[in-house]
């Protein structure tokens, strides 16, 4: 068996090409049982385990083990680990073992642009991201593959990590740090949230119409990134609709408040792909995705990478 380092897997995974790899397997589908979820209680806090199996129906087979420590932020490390298995389909022999962690980051931020691909306005230049974890630079860099961006703001509650980022991409776009979140949510077209808030960050007053709203951080019922007026105003998308009723708190805690219903969704993304539901219906319109992360998007990775390491020289 062989062991992918994360030094690997970013090499084998260009924007590009990983987010034509999800676009086909989200069309075409794979099974895909509920994630494992479970909580650990640690004595510097909570802790969560995630396992998450997935397996093509005549193909490669994979699942993702992660540990995600939100107390990892005190100590300078990355809040989230794990690894990936991936075996083949035929005799379900193990193939690899890929680094967990920057695959996870990769395939997230590829199934953000892959929305916004199909959801953001096509000028979409200033893009907003909120939160300076190790996926800020990975959105930036996934949704500017897919969208025209030239300008960058980054809002943190740590502003020197808000400035370290900016300056890392200077010299790629007109980058800064937004200097209060109202005003750059206010002025941007595409806004991509990569915390792990318990309170609304984002405000539905404060989205410009033509907005797209992208919501990555929040993979818990009592976690949300926005408040319902989010959901009010826009039409929302889901990466899975299993994942979005089961853990996506922005929707289920708006749901609780009486505010948004289910049956608003208007798509999940293998419905918007196969072209089966419209995507934004008009430029004015505010399109908000919402994502959990799902077993198809690392089985997806996972394949890709292999492939890519296994290709003729």
């Amino acid at each position: 068996m062989r062991v992918v380092t994360a030094d690997e897997v970013a090499a084998a995974l260009p924007w590009k090409a990983l987010i034509e790899r999800l676009a086909l397997t989200f069309s075409e589908g794979v099974e895909s049982p509920p994630r494992h979820h479970h909580a650990m209680h640690r004595p510097d806090g909570e802790a969560t385990m995630l396992l998450m199996p997935a397996w093509e129906r005549a193909g490669y087979i994979g699942v993702k083990m992660v540990n995600v420590f939100p107390q990892n932020a005190d100590h300078g490390l990355p809040a989230i680990a794990g690894v990936y298995f991936l075996s083949e389909g035929a005799h379900g022999r193990p193939l690899a073992c890929l680094e967990g962690s920057e695959l996870t980051r990769r395939r997230t931020a590829a199934a953000s642009a892959l929305a916004a691909r199909e959801l953001a306005r096509e000028d979409a230049e200033t893009l907003l991201v909120v939160g300076t974890g190790k996926l800020a630079p990975m959105v930036i860099e996934a949704h500017a593959s897919v969208r025209p961006i030239k300008r960058v703001k980054i809002w943190g509650r740590h502003p020197e990590k808000a400035r370290r980022l900016a300056a890392e991409y200077a010299d790629r776009f007109d980058c800064a740090v937004a200097e209060t979140l109202e005003t750059a949510a206010r002025e941007a077209d595409l806004i991509s949230c990569v915390t792990l808030a318990s309170e609304p960050l984002i405000r539905g007053e404060w989205l410009a119409p033509g907005t797209h709203l992208d919501l990555i951080g929040a993979f818990r019922p009592s976690m949300r990134e926005t408040d319902a007026e989010c959901l009010c105003r826009g039409e929302v998308f889901v990466d899975t609709y299993a994942g979005a009723r089961g853990e996506a708190g922005d929707i289920l805690q708006a749901i609780d408040e009486g505010a948004f219903a289910f049956g608003n969704i208007a798509a999940d993304l293998a419905e918007l792909l196969r072209g089966e539901k419209p995507g934004r219906s008009s430029n004015a319109a505010i399109t908000v995705f919402k994502s959990v992360g799902a077993s198809l998007e690392d089985l997806a990775a996972a394949i890709e990478v292999w492939e890519q390491l296994e290709k003729p020289a």
